[in-house]
């Protein structure tokens, strides 16, 4: 992985970018949680407005939350500009720095055509995009902000091992992939469903597994209809559902004992990771499930199904991260590997005498 020369202010600015779209996915995720996301019917005007003119006093309700998120959405899209062209510009940054600029650039542009486009289309599966674009967008910014950092020019210790840092990058861009399609079938839950499909826990009406046959659903849209559920349910809402449960178990059981093992081993400092930063990221995991949980038994309240939005997001940003700079570490190993060999074969003398033949 290429490095960039030292530049503090810019690593500074990516940071900041960063933590604009994490408020920004926050903000999302409380516009759908709240049922905000057509309080405003036009784009890109609001109520006729230009958008950056929209009357303040005309900011009630999920007006409120809607209009937010396109003013930081726009913010954002500022930020991804200045980005860019810092990154184009400035002296020492990489060529793969300034790649993942513009395609940054690109993304967020398309992330906000999609956006207005949920608005003026009323299709709810544009917002299920919407959703993961905005996640995968998060994971290009940390990686202009890692590779900005000082992470990647740090001398390789001569501890760390480049199998251990490929093997352990390489697990977690596997959980990193995992997480993006948990992330989807969240999105897909929160975007084709304004209630819960399953609304118990640990079990699932009664069962590991409910019953999603005709009769079934039909049983328990008369049940929701009863308790003033005005939504129905369908097979496709509870596969969603459940998918998202068993990935969510999967991922908690498998990060934990992945974790558990490498410390043990001690496979994460051969790979050049502090054992600190996989385990504060195995708990982000355990907070998101912990929060995943209590928005079924409270029903969906809006601040904590958005916590645990924004919960996801940094567990993929986390995991993308250590696995960049783990590959990082691999690359820069195997390069010192055999720059050595080369430095040795270079010093080592040669013998230039030619034997003696001997005729016979």
């Amino acid at each position: 992985m290429a490095q960039d020369a030292r530049n503090p202010w810019l690593h500074r600015f990516a940071i900041f970018a960063v933590l604009s779209t994490l408020c920004l996915i926050g903000i999302g995720g409380v516009v759908t949680s709240t049922g905000s996301g057509m309080t405003v019917p036009d784009w890109p005007n609001s109520y006729g407005y230009n958008m950056f003119l929209f009357p303040i006093s005309l900011w009630e309700g999920g007006i409120f939350y809607e209009h937010s998120h396109r003013l930081v959405a726009s913010f954002v899209g500022f930020l991804t500009i200045i980005l860019a062209v810092w990154c184009q510009f400035a002296p020492g940054v990489g060529k793969l720095t300034r790649r993942l600029a513009w395609a940054a650039l690109a993304l967020v542009i398309f992330q906000g055509v999609l956006g207005g486009l949920r608005v003026t289309m009323i299709e709810k599966q544009i917002g299920i995009f919407h959703a993961v674009i905005a996640q995968c967008f998060l994971v290009l910014l940390g990686a202009i902000a890692y590779l900005t950092s000082a992470l990647p020019k740090r001398p390789v210790s001569s501890a760390t091992s480049s199998t251990a840092s490929r093997a352990v990058g390489t697990i977690l861009g596997l959980f990193a992939v995992l997480m993006v399609l948990q992330l989807a079938m969240g999105a897909t839950m929160r975007h084709q469903h304004e209630g819960l499909a399953v609304t118990t826990f640990p079990d699932a009406y009664g069962k590991v597994f409910p019953d999603i046959s005709d009769k079934a659903i039909a049983d328990l849209n008369f049940e929701r209809e009863q308790f003033q559920e005005i939504k129905p349910v369908s097979r496709i809402n509870i596969l969603a559902h459940m998918g998202h449960r068993f990935l969510a178990y999967f991922l908690l059981i498998a990060a934990t004992a992945f974790v558990s093992v490498m410390a043990a081993r001690g496979t994460f400092r051969r790979a050049g990771v502090p054992v600190w930063a996989p385990a504060a990221w195995c708990t982000l995991l355990w907070g998101q499930g912990l929060l995943g949980v209590v928005t079924i038994l409270k029903n969906k309240p809006a601040d904590i199904a958005t916590g645990h939005v924004v919960l996801g997001a940094m567990t993929l940003l986390a995991a993308s991260i250590m696995a960049m700079h783990c590959i990082s570490q691999s690359m820069r190993c195997r390069k010192a590997a055999l720059t050595s060999h080369s430095e040795i074969t270079q010093d080592k003398p040669v013998n230039n005498s030619e034997p003696l033949s001997t005729t016979v």
